[in-house]
């Protein structure tokens, strides 16, 4: 009888060793997956670290905590200073766009090309206020500072003088066009509207009476009515000249800081007249912002859309009311052919050797008089 017991004894004894071995196997077989989870979780969040850490020219801030948590490392002490994320020289970029200068064709373009070269458009949809307080020029740069580098900040606005409120300027680009063209291309726009829609008239004019709205250009001009007399003619140079109050009326004064603006603080401005060359001068001296720009604008795509903006139902004035916009326009002129000689000169340094299309609604004596001049001044420059 006790060997039996002895034996029953045995037998429980073995029986609780297998359970306490089939426990200690099932934690075993737990705490390895547990630890394989662990290494795939932690090989996995390596991986995304590197790739981000590629794509930011940095460390991701998630990592940056993750080692302040189990310590400082002696990385920077061993390796240097990490190396910052390369921005684009010039990474800030301002197109300050004058009226019915081709802004919304360039508009258009820019659309396309923040998609494409990966930087951040901010477009403007104020057109109507392009003189502002110092309060509001302060805030506005301020705003325009504050946007993701590489940006381009496009409005239409008068030219701000970022250095005289300390604050780090931008590269600032433009295009003008011929003056008349300019005048014409507007009135007939606040009329009629584009190609879009003639409902668009309505839309930028709802209070224009009907005798305003059919007023023939010629007796607009001829009988000097405020929106064809100064200071309403007096537009493109207040683009260039600022937000001071001189720039908005006629003077030597306003044109001459005009001037000086184009020449200290603007990379490149264009002519609409020969638009191609203007893009390919910015594909050039932009290359982060205007890469390809040309190709797409010569695309049967883009195209289709940018024949949409031209406005409709333009007239031609009489050679007497083209002859007293001129006289009127005098300082606009003036301008003008200071931005075609720089832009001119622009073209030459690069080699670029086209001639300029003629204006498709009015070709004024004086605009063939001055291309004259200058084909026969760029022919002798090209012999010297």
């Amino acid at each position: 009888m006790a060997k039996h017991i002895g034996n029953n004894c045995h037998k429980s004894y073995i029986r609780g060793k297998n359970r306490r071995g089939n426990w200690l196997a099932v934690i075993l077989l737990r705490v390895s997956r547990r630890d394989f989870g662990l290494c795939l979780t932690t090989l996995l969040v390596f991986c995304l670290g590197s790739v981000l850490w590629q794509l930011n020219g940095g460390p991701p801030q998630l990592l940056l905590h993750v080692r302040y948590y189990f310590g400082q490392s002696t990385f920077l002490d061993d390796h240097g200073p990490l190396v910052p994320r390369v921005l684009p020289f010039p990474s800030k970029v301002v197109y300050n766009r004058v009226g019915k200068c081709g802004s919304r064709t360039i508009v258009l373009l820019l659309r396309i090309l923040a998609e494409r070269n990966q930087f951040t458009l901010i477009s403007s949809d104020i057109h109507n206020k392009t003189r502002l307080s110092k309060h509001e020029q302060m805030d506005l740069m301020i705003n325009i500072s504050t946007v993701p580098q590489p940006f381009l900040y496009t409005r239409h606005v008068h030219f701000l003088n970022f250095t005289r409120f300390r604050i780090d300027e931008p590269v600032y680009i433009n295009i003008v066009r011929d003056p008349i063209n300019r005048f014409l291309s507007n009135y007939f726009f606040r009329r009629f509207g584009d190609w879009r829609g003639e409902e668009n008239h309505v839309v930028r004019t709802p209070g224009m009476k009907d005798d305003e709205r059919y007023l023939d250009v010629n007796t607009c001009i001829l009988e000097s009515y405020p929106e064809c007399s100064n200071p309403r003619l007096f537009y493109i140079i207040p683009y260039f000249c600022g937000q001071h109050p001189q720039c908005r009326e006629p003077s030597l004064w306003a044109l001459q800081k005009a001037k000086e603006n184009v020449l200290e603080h603007y990379l490149l401005v264009g002519v609409l007249e020969e638009l191609e060359d203007v893009l390919l001068l910015l594909e050039r001296l932009l290359p982060h912002f205007f890469s390809d720009v040309l190709n797409i604008y010569k695309s049967p795509e883009y195209r289709k859309l940018g024949n949409m903006t031209g406005t409709v139902h333009k007239q031609t004035p009489s050679l007497k009311s083209l002859q007293v916009l001129y006289q009127r326009m005098k300082y606009e002129y003036d301008f003008y052919n200071f931005i075609k000689a720089q832009f001119h000169l622009t073209k030459w340094k690069f080699g670029l050797r086209t001639w300029p299309r003629s204006p498709r609604h009015h070709t004024s004596l004086h605009y063939r008089e001055q291309q004259a001049l200058e084909m026969t001044e760029l022919t002798a420059l090209n012999m010297s």
